[in-house]
Formats: structure tokens, sequence, C-alpha cells
């Protein structure tokens, strides 16, 4: 039976820190495979300065094309509207039996906020990474499920610091791997910038 774990996120763009935690959760939970699925509205987002869904899936895809154990899903981006996990798990449900979902932990403190909280825990273990040093305690609520936490390597990149360096003009050079950088500047995403 195989193990895989479902990614998600707004990847605006993907960086270098969402691949190493990929690589770091893949290894640390033996999965088979780890799919990344970019959503198409993130319900807790705004979603102003959003590359189009198109962009997005085309950077994940160069961003992950030399490992085997990752793999791309657009089924957020096909069904428009905003994405919410829940449908997504009982998508991969169908085909999966033991699905993980990778968690941020500082999302899980707004997770009861999430649709369906309770249905997530019944299709899906939920791995809850820490990152940037951040120490999340699990709620209350959640203890006793099917919750691991999954330490990733502290790595300080977001999209939030790629596109204001691409405003400001400065490099994005070792943020993103070097093939999303190149297409972020040949399609002049996130305003013009010039390397």
């Amino acid at each position: 039976m195989e193990k895989i774990a479902i990614l998600g996120g707004s990847f605006n763009p993907i960086h270098i820190g969402h691949l190493i935690l990929a690589n770091t959760v893949c290894e640390e939970f033996n999965l088979d495979k780890i799919i990344f699925v970019p959503c198409y509205i993130q319900p807790l987002k705004s979603n102003k300065d959003f590359a189009s869904p198109e962009d997005r899936l085309a950077m994940i895809k160069l961003a992950i094309q030399n490992n085997p154990k990752f793999e791309l899903s657009d089924i957020e981006i096909k069904r428009k509207g905003k994405s919410y996990t829940v449908d997504t798990l009982k998508y991969f449900k169908q085909k999966y039996d033991d699905l993980y979902f990778v968690i941020g932990a500082d999302n899980i403190k707004d997770f009861h906020r999430w649709k369906e909280p309770d249905t997530i825990l019944k299709l899906a273990k939920l791995i809850v990474t820490n990152r940037g040093g951040m120490e999340r305690k699990i709620p209350k609520r959640l203890r006793g499920k099917k919750i691991f936490v999954c330490k990733i390597p502290d790595i300080e990149i977001s999209s939030t610091l790629i596109r204001n360096n691409i405003r400001s003009n400065k490099s994005i050079k070792y943020l993103v791997p070097e093939k999303v950088e190149k297409y972020i500047i040949k399609n002049k995403l996130y305003t013009n910038y010039g390397g």
C-alpha cells in the first residue's frame, strides 16, 4: 500500500523552502510520493497579487521535475472557485488508502476554522511541520488525533519575500529553483523583474 502525502498551498511562487519541506517530510515518513496541489483560490487568504493558475502550475512542474517522489495535481485548479482541503482529500482518498496531509505549524491554530476539520482528520493523518523556529503546540482539541509533527530545517524563505524582492528589483536567485527564476523573469510575473 502506497503512503502518499498531499501538500497544498498557493505556491505563489513555489520556492526552495517548499521543496526542502516536501523532501524532509518524504524522508521522515518514508513516503512513496508527495503530491503538490496548488489551490485555485485560498479561502483564508487575500488573492490580490496571485500569479495565474497556469503560471503557478508551470512553476511547480519546473521545480519538481527532477524528483521522482514529487508529483503535481491540478485538481483544485480544474475545480475552480475556493479550494477546500476536505474536498481535495475526498478525491485522493478514492485513490489512496494511506493518506497524509501536510500542514504548516502556522496554520494549525486556525484548523478549527477550516471546512469540516473533523472529516479531514478521518480522511488523512496530519503531518504538522515546524518551520522558521516556530514551535507551535498542537491545540488541545486536536491532541490524541492522527497528528504527527515533523521538524524541518529553519529556512527563512517565503513567497511574500520573493514577491517583495521582485517588486524592489532585488535578486531571487537561490530562493527559487533556477528554472523557476527564469520563468518568472521571462513571463514578468509579480511586476517587471530584470534579475
